[in-house]
This record gives C-alpha cells, sequence and structure tokens, in this order.
C-alpha cells in the first residue's frame, strides 16, 4: 500500500532541490517555506485558510482548543478510529463521547448523535476515515441545531470530497496528518490546521507559537507545535503530484 523508497525514486530531484533549498537558507522553523505550503494546501483543500503545525494530533489538539473546548466539556466523535481522535479531546480536558459507526462506511452513524448529545456537548468530530467523508450535512445540521462547533478529523483526506466540497472546508476547523504512511506525508511529523472562520485561525497561529503573534510577545500560554519548514518543503514538493497518486490509489485498489 505504501512504499515511501519507490515514491522517492519517481520525485528524488524535486526532494532533493527542496531540502537542499531549506539546509542552504537555514530557515528552518517557520519562514517561506511554511507560509508558501499553507497556501498552496488551501487551494488544494478548497478552505480560506491553512495553519501548518507539528503533527496531526497537534492539529486536533489547537484546534479544540481554538474553538474554547476544555474542562467539563463533551465531544461526540466515533470508536473507530486512530487512538489521537479521543486523545486529543481528553488533552484539551473534555470528555470524548463515542457513538457508533454506519456499517457500510465505518464512519459516525448521523442518526445516533442527538441521542447522545447532552447539556456539556460543545462539538461534534467526524472523521473521514480512509479517505471516505463523512455524511456532513446531516452532522452539520444536527451541530447548527443545537450550537454545536464541528472539527473534520481529516487525518487521511486530503484532497477527499464530499458531495462536490472537499474535506477540510464545510466545517469550523478541520485537521489534517502529514505522517509519512498518508497519501500526503512528509519525512517525519506533520499537520495542518484548515478553516474559513478567520478567528479560529488566528488563534490556532497563536496557540501554535507559544501563544505569540510578534517575536517575545507572548499573550498567553501555547505550544511548540510549530511545522518544521523541512516538511514543509518536503510536503510542497509532493503537493502536485497528489491528484496523480490519488488516481493511481483509486485504480489499484478497484
Amino acid at each position: 500500500m505504501v512504499d515511501l523508497k519507490a515514491q522517492y525514486r519517481t520525485i528524488k530531484p524535486e526532494i532533493d532541490a527542496a531540502i537542499e533549498r531549506v539546509v542552504n537558507n537555514t530557515s528552518f522553523i517557520m519562514g517561506p517555506e511554511v507560509t508558501g505550503f499553507e497556501q498552496a494546501f488551501t487551494q488544494v483543500s478548497n478552505a480560506c485558510f491553512s495553519v501548518g503545525v507539528a503533527s496531526g494530533t497537534a492539529a486536533l489538539h489547537l484546534a479544540l482548543l481554538a474553538c474554547g473546548i476544555g474542562r467539563g466539556d463533551e465531544v461526540i466523535t466515533t470508536p473507530f478510529t486512530f487512538f489521537a481522535t479521543g486523545e486529543a479531546i481528553s488533552q484539551a480536558g473534555a470528555t470524548p463521547v463515542f457513538v457508533d459507526i454506519q456499517p457500510d462506511t465505518y464512519n459516525l452513524d448521523p442518526e445516533l448523535i442527538e441521542r447522545a448529545i447532552t447539556p456539556r456537548t460543545k462539538a461534534i468530530m467526524p472523521v473521514h476515515l480512509y479517505g471516505q467523508a463523512a455524511e456532513m450535512d446531516e452532522i452539520l445540521d444536527i451541530a447548527k441545531r443545537h450550537n454545536l462547533r464541528v472539527i473534520e478529523d481529516a487525518a487521511q483526506a486530503h484532497a477527499a470530497e464530499y458531495r462536490g466540497r472537499r474535506a477540510g472546508s464545510m466545517s469550523d476547523l478541520a485537521c489534517f496528518s502529514f505522517y509519512p504512511s498518508k497519501n500526503l506525508g512528509c519525512y517525519g511529523d506533520g499537520g495542518m490546521v484548515t478553516g474559513n472562520d478567520e478567528t479560529l485561525i488566528k488563534r490556532v497561529r497563536k496557540l501554535r507559537d507559544h501563544g505569540r503573534m510578534s517575536k517575545y510577545e507572548h499573550d498567553e500560554l501555547g505550544w511548540g507545535y510549530r511545522l518544521d519548514a523541512l516538511q514543509a518543503a518536503i510536503l510542497g514538493a509532493k503537493l502536485p503530484h497528489l491528484e496523480a497518486w490519488t488516481e493511481a490509489r483509486r485504480s489499484h485498489a478497484a
């Protein structure tokens, strides 16, 4: 399913050039490589904004915090996912509330969500498992009626689509992973938060960099959750190939 050596050989000149560019300019933390990749990924996700972060787990954690979710709150999600989904909810101080999946898609079952909502419920976190989008129209409708945030766990869903809309563009915030085995993976850890609400995105940007928006001016406690420039450059070299790789995966699966 994933042969990173074979993949590297097919685009070796592009990857090597990206790595050399970062080493030569020595801008290893943040800088133009990260900004450039954020802008490029914004186009792929069809969201308005993107923020590069240290991992997919960091993306989930920051998205929850940016939405004001914390101790005493509950977040509805699926039990059929990687550990990080529930882990990030717990890291934020909230409680994951597991709702069962649909037997045909393995994704969160919208018909079971409302019975799990309590006065402490603050958000729904669907997972686009294996790149197959959850039933977002139904989930977004439930969230609107109950005044809940929706955060997409799109860790495996780069360029996935749901009824003509890209994963990462439909909710309050969405979270991607660039773990090496993902369909868009870096050579280490990396992640991205996308969204359309500029206020939420600004908060993610601040929290990923120790609670600051300018050097040595820290308004609050944050985290060292920045995306490395080296990983951003590698991802930027890979991104133009994503659509072709996706089609190849579909062909192999068929």
